[in-house]
């Protein structure tokens, strides 16, 4: 691959890859040495040292590698004829061959564990049966590519690789003496199965090798190198060359490779193409690069130390705003929310990797990661167990890092924050007493994420759905795989929805996927076309986006139906699709209160249609209760319909409550209701375990047929009831407009008004008047500045004009591209937005 030095140097600012690959050639001899280091450093990573497990805290993990291999052993002890593990049928699934070769991994890895507490520990008659069984499993169901690849592309190109290449790497030595051939062997084999590669490499171009995906294939790849000693070299960096165009930030208007996955400049992270993913294959690729940086230290083949500013960048702006007392947010986990691991494991995760992360930094950005460790542990609600990490060594850090006293915890984000997640359709925003996640999705993000028979009800995940989590609470008692249980699909908070039933896809087609390999759209289980209608299909609206200014956000979106649904003609007969409901929203995110507007809530096939304003759960032991004002002063308290002013949710024994105003709401429908489902009913592979809630859902309902109607209400963290009773008479909250035009509110002790316009043309609120769609926050503090936030929802246009009425105002600071000048009437702003993608431009003024 030819790679020009100035392409290089542009694409990482931190470090060009020139900087990290050296470009001479070294001797054989430096190379076989270096080969060497790097797999004494993978031992070191997975099975860790003498000195690393001599430490008291790494006894668990060191008892649960010995425990899995003697399991394992046994296993193979109880085959019966045919078989390499008792059970475990082999020649047509794909995932039984690659838990065949995770199963002999494991066992290596327990006989180059020091410190494990049995006699497997340096055991070769072991070793030497590992090595017969790889010779075994290649010979009858991997040797022969006619045969293979069938099932998943995952396990041949990415899973069973990486289990074959970290056993060798662990028995290399074993393996030179007793079977030397095995290495090449297995090395041809793994190339061959590169099917969606070129030549038996990775192929950049294609969709297959990209962001995660690549980082996997290239470790593996990285591994095989080392393997071959002096001869590898050359694979080795060619694999370091491609697996560093993962470091790259995304332009997403100069795309290399028309790759859209990977991490973007506001701190997105996207897989699958449109998939917001953060939460699962975005941790998935921190972990894997900041092993290679790991087993690359010491060695001639890169310079690691050049990448980690980005991937400290990475944790800063990608995973930190996402992490709340020690919980992963739902709305980046794609498939994963309906695996019952939940946020704390994936968190445990992101913890390693900044763990390890930190002892490659220097200075104040290693105390800033270590600090952020500590306060993942003081804050979260879940103890975070190191016996979960990979590696012994990241155990031994970790327990330094937090008995290290002078080492102050603290959050790598400030305390109030605002985060517009604009290039993967999420917002972030947090306050001292709680965080609020919203997942909106357009013509470039995926409404959901389905597949495999993981989340198989995921219909309206992308349409606003938004999470409240509350300080102080066990989040697996709100959120995780038990509310996408308990609570219904068509009833997610803040979900826009039609009444009807859908069914899942092993329903609809009797299998996990859509097969119609005949049509000329070509449905096969990973075919684009699969990709596109079924698992992450994105909405068909340009809209969706908004504005950060200091603290506080704006987000707007416009509803719509999915790709499948406007495709409908082009599809199958037998194709089943979807049409949504209509709707035009917006979220004022402030301090005390999240602002929700939607206008022109409806369905243009006449169906009835539910919002969601909220729904929660409980354990169906703890105290909640429901109480609230009617609008003509009556209280209110339960389930039932009526007109209501204000609403209260409390759970006594969490210790957490929220509030509802409804500024201007039809009639609200409360209800509370016991449920109870098997977990099975999200995810096919889930244990068959029930799981019973108490379920609050507050809802507006339009019955079939019924107008457009408009509603607006706010949601209020951690409110007591006299704070509800003070919103009166549009104070503090005004809602300015709310059509499908123009929405807009004001907040008078914050002085802020925030607007979002979805059309062409003027739209004018308290003062303030936008041209075309935009979305805009002004705060106007008293004898103080006038703040000002620009950003363009559609990503598509070039200038952005705001009139701010009154006096004249002088700009004090402007961000590049924002241009001030006098206008009849007052201020006017000019803010460039051509190829900014959703950026906030601020400017300050005065008078």
């Amino acid at each position: 691959m030819d790679i020009t030095r100035r392409r290089l140097l542009s694409a990482l600012s931190a470090a060009g890859l020139l900087a990290v690959v050296p470009a001479l050639p070294v001797s054989a001899a430096q190379a076989a040495a270096d080969s060497a280091r790097l797999l004494a450093n993978t031992a070191g990573i997975f099975a860790g040292t003498a000195e690393s497990n001599a430490r008291p805290e790494t006894a668990a993990k060191l008892a649960a590698v010995d425990r899995t291999a003697r399991t394992n052993l046994k296993s193979m002890d109880d085959a019966g004829e045919g078989e390499l593990f008792a059970g475990l049928a082999l020649g047509t699934d794909d995932a039984n061959l690659n838990t065949a070769f995770r199963r002999l991994y494991e066992i290596a890895l327990a006989t180059r564990t020091p410190g494990t507490p049995s006699d497997l520990y340096g055991n070769t008659a072991v070793q030497r049966r590992v090595i017969d069984a790889l010779v075994w499993l290649h010979e009858r169901f991997y040797g022969d590519q006619s045969k293979g690849y069938y099932g998943n592309w995952f396990n041949w190109e990415i899973g069973i690789s990486q289990h074959v290449s970290k056993a060798l790497a662990l028995l290399v030595d074993e393996v030179r003496t007793y079977r030397p051939d095995l290495i090449a062997t297995y090395v041809a084999s793994m190339d061959a199965y590169l099917r969606n590669g070129t030549d038996g490499d990775v192929n950049l171009d294609s969709r297959f090798h990209t962001g995660a995906n690549l980082a996997d294939i290239t470790t593996n790849r990285i591994l095989q190198g080392a393997l071959l000693g002096a001869g590898g070299e050359a694979r080795i960096r060619k694999a370091l060359t491609d697996q560093l165009t993962v470091f790259v930030t995304i332009d997403p208007y100069h795309l290399d490779h028309g790759v859209t996955d990977g991490h973007y400049a506001d701190g997105s992270f996207i897989q699958h193409a449109s998939v917001a993913y953060t939460g699962s294959y975005g941790k998935g690729l921190l972990t894997r690069v900041v092993q290679t940086l790991k087993i690359l230290d010491g060695t001639g083949f890169a310079h690691g130390e050049e990448l980690v500013p980005t991937v400290h960048k990475w944790v800063r702006d990608g995973f930190a705003p996402l992490i709340f007392e020690g919980w992963m947010m739902e709305i980046v986990k794609g498939r994963a929310v309906s695996r019952p691991d939940g946020g704390y494991v994936d968190v445990a995760v992101v913890v390693e990797a900044v763990v390890d992360l930190s002892s490659l930094s220097t200075g104040a950005d290693a105390t800033a990661l270590k600090s952020y460790v500590k306060h993942i542990r003081a804050t979260s609600r879940a103890a975070l167990n190191p016996t979960s990490f990979v590696s012994p060594i990241s155990i031994v850090r970790y327990t330094d890092i937090i008995g290290d006293a002078s080492i102050p915890p603290a959050d790598l984000n400030p305390v109030s924050r605002s985060v517009a997640f604009n290039a993967m359709d999420k917002n972030v925003h947090r306050r001292a007493g709680y965080a609020f996640a919203l997942a909106r999705s357009s013509d470039r993000i995926s409404k959901y994420e389905y597949m495999s028979g993981e989340n198989l009800m995921p219909w309206f995940q992308g349409d606003g759905a938004y999470y409240l989590y509350l300080s102080g609470q066990d989040q697996t008692q709100a959120y995780g795989v038990d509310y996408f249980t308990t609570v219904s699909p068509y009833g997610l908070a803040g979900v826009t929805a039609p009444v009807e039933r859908r069914g899942t896809v092993p329903e609809l087609y009797g299998k996990p996927y859509y097969d119609n390999p005949g049509h000329p759209l070509n449905f096969t289980s990973s075919s684009e076309s699969q990709n596109k209608y079924v698992y992450f299909p994105r909405g068909t609206n340009r809209h969706s986006g908004g504005a950060v200014l200091g603290a506080y956000g704006a987000a707007g979106a416009v509803q719509s139906s999915d790709a499948a649904f406007r495709d409908r003609e082009l599809l199958p007969d037998d194709f089943v699709v979807h049409r949504n409901a209509t709707a035009t929203k917006s979220w004022f995110l402030l301090d005390e209160e999240i602002v929700v507007l939607a206008a022109g809530v409806g369905d243009a096939a006449g169906r009835a249609v539910t919002t969601t304003v909220d729904a929660r759960t409980a354990a169906p032991g703890d105290q909640v209760s429901v109480t609230g004002e009617r609008r003509d002063g009556r209280p209110w308290s339960g389930a039932g319909t009526a007109d209501l002013r204000w609403l209260r949710y409390a759970n006594a024994t969490q210790r957490t409550s929220v509030g509802y105003v409804f500024l201007d709401t039809p009639k609200v429908r409360v209800a509370l209701d016991t449920v109870t489902r098997s977990r099975r009913v999200v995810r096919t592979a889930n244990p068959d375990t029930a799981v019973t809630r108490t379920v609050l859902g507050v809802s507006v309902d339009r019955e079939a047929g019924a107008r457009p109607v408009s509603l607006a209400y706010a949601l209020v963290p951690n409110a007591g009831e006299a704070g509800l009773r003070s919103y009166r008479g549009g104070q503090p909250l005004k809602v300015l407009a709310n059509t499908v035009r123009l929405q807009a509110v004001s907040h008078a002790g914050l002085g802020l008004t925030a607007a979002n316009s979805f059309t062409a043309g003027r739209h004018e609120a308290a003062g303030v008047r936008i041209e075309g769609p935009a979305s805009v926050l002004v705060r106007r503090e008293r004898r103080g500045p006038t703040t000002v936030a620009v950003s363009d929802p559609t990503m598509d246009r070039d200038r952005i004009t705001v009139l701010l009425r009154g006096p004249l105002l002088r700009e004090v600071t402007a961000d590049e591209g924002v241009r001030v000048s006098r206008a009849r009437g007052g201020t006017r702003i000019d803010v460039d937005t051509h190829h900014a993608y959703g950026r906030s431009f601020t400017v300050t003024l005065r008078g």
